[in-house]
């Protein structure tokens, strides 16, 4: 592959992370997996390309460790996201070509961005890290493929990580968060999350659909566009004219910060124990939305106090849902003692979010820890982050043969061994 070409968008502008708040266990030395991989013969870095591609977001990310600062750096970071017609999710086959098409083009601008003055730029690769699953089977095949295909081409190591686990790991390192609770939530995923005796546990999460595929079906419902993402247009009917640009993955909704001009609209509260569930609360949405004499769709005014519009909704859905979502992580805070949360997955940039649990969590006498659109959506750099970890700690878990790199759509994010922390107990156990 020539590099003549530079790089039109920087995708990766984060100074490096160290690697010491993470308080991972000491990396083992390089010669103890010799036989697997070997660091950068020009610096001794060891450099990851992660692929991602579980949903509809295909990204390309290139992480690298330096042993003299001890520090991770991502690289770079493209992605390229479907857009599915309006008023449709999108679907595993139209997905799956998408990602096709974009998977080997964004491969090369991110080497590009990475090494821009290097022809050969893949001679400094130690691995290839791909997603193995949670996720739609069509569009993580595309993408498996791809990653074969380098691991056979360039004679690199494979490296089969969980989604879930990478937005945690990638989550960790850019926020420097050594041991938070976790609440993932997603397009495809809600789960309240804690570490303990060297697994990530699920300790709730929603018993039916996501929170974000409750989101972007409401946005559905209401003739909103999914331009760039489902339901990424209810941002316009945020309130006090703020800006919120974030991208927000699985029908992320604006932020909310001033409500007044808003009727709120009761809707069904639904927590079971440590789970959610969602499912009921759109249908009842969508009763809403069919009562004409009530329900002021757009373009319309309302004539009475008891109509409520679109922008009522939006604001009534989002924050019932983050509510919700708010008491089951304070929940599992207490019962782990920990005393703070890190945000991941598409919907965790929502900042009326998490403006709502950095209240809960300042309460507390807690952190939180928080990222934007660039890491909370699904991306490449979070694949080779997770990945990354694998290949230095040699997880049996991760590093895979071709002939064991069938994806795992139903993949559980406590099925993984987590190699690179303590096996510490936590007291909640």
């Amino acid at each position: 592959m020539t590099m003549t070409e530079a790089a039109t968008n920087t995708t990766a502008t984060e100074p490096p992370c160290p690697i010491g708040p993470l308080h991972n266990l000491p990396i083992p030395p390089p010669g103890r997996y010799s036989h697997i991989y070997k660091p950068n013969e020009i610096d001794g870095t060891t450099v990851v390309l992660g692929i991602e591609g579980s949903a509809n977001k295909c990204g390309v990310g290139i992480l690298s460790y330096d042993p003299r600062t001890m520090t991770y750096r991502t690289l770079s970071n493209p992605r390229k996201t479907y857009v599915s017609p309006m008023g449709s999710g999108f679907l595993p086959k139209e997905t799956s070509w998408h990602h096709q098409s974009h998977v080997v083009p964004l491969v090369r601008a991110a080497l590009i961005e990475a090494f821009p003055d290097d022809d050969r730029p893949h001679l400094r690769l130690s691995g290839i890290a791909f997603t193995l699953g949670p996720g739609m089977g069509g569009p993580l095949r595309s993408c498996a493929v791809a990653a074969r295909a380098l691991s056979l081409l360039w004679k690199l190591p494979l490296i089969a990580v969980n989604h879930c686990v990478g937005h945690i790991e990638m989550g960790r390192v850019a926020t420097s968060s050594s041991d938070p609770v976790v609440l993932y939530v997603s397009g495809g995923n809600t789960q309240v999350i804690a570490y303990s005796d060297g697994r990530y546990r699920i300790f709730g999460e929603t018993i039916d659909i996501a929170v974000g595929n409750c989101l972007d079906r409401f946005a559905r419902l209401v003739g909103l566009s999914n331009d760039p993402t489902d339901g990424a247009s209810l941002r316009t009917y945020q309130i006090g004219g703020g800006d919120d640009d974030d991208d927000d993955e699985g029908g992320g909704m604006p932020s909310s910060s001033s409500s007044s001009s808003l009727k709120f609209v009761e809707l069904p509260y639904v927590v079971k124990g440590m789970d959610v569930s969602f499912s009921g609360l759109l249908t009842y949405v969508e009763d809403l939305v069919k009562k004409k004499d009530r329900y002021v769709g757009q373009g319309e005014v309302k004539t009475s106090e008891s109509q409520y519009d679109i922008a009522d909704l939006c604001h009534s859905l989002q924050e019932t849902i983050f509510a919700m979502l708010v008491e089951i992580t304070e929940r599992t805070m207490a019962h782990c003692g920990q005393d703070s949360v890190l945000i991941v997955g598409g919907v965790g940039c929502n900042r009326r979010l998490q403006d709502m649990m950095a209240d809960m969590v300042g309460d507390r006498g807690g952190t939180l820890c928080a990222m934007d659109h660039r890491y909370c959506i699904d991306n490449g750099a979070m694949i080779a982050q997770a990945g990354m970890f694998g290949l230095q700690y040699g997880s049996e878990d991760m590093l895979v043969n071709i002939k064991d790199t069938e994806c795992r759509q139903r993949y559980r994010t406590d099925q993984v061994e987590v190699v690179w922390r303590p096996k510490t107990r936590g007291r909640h156990a």
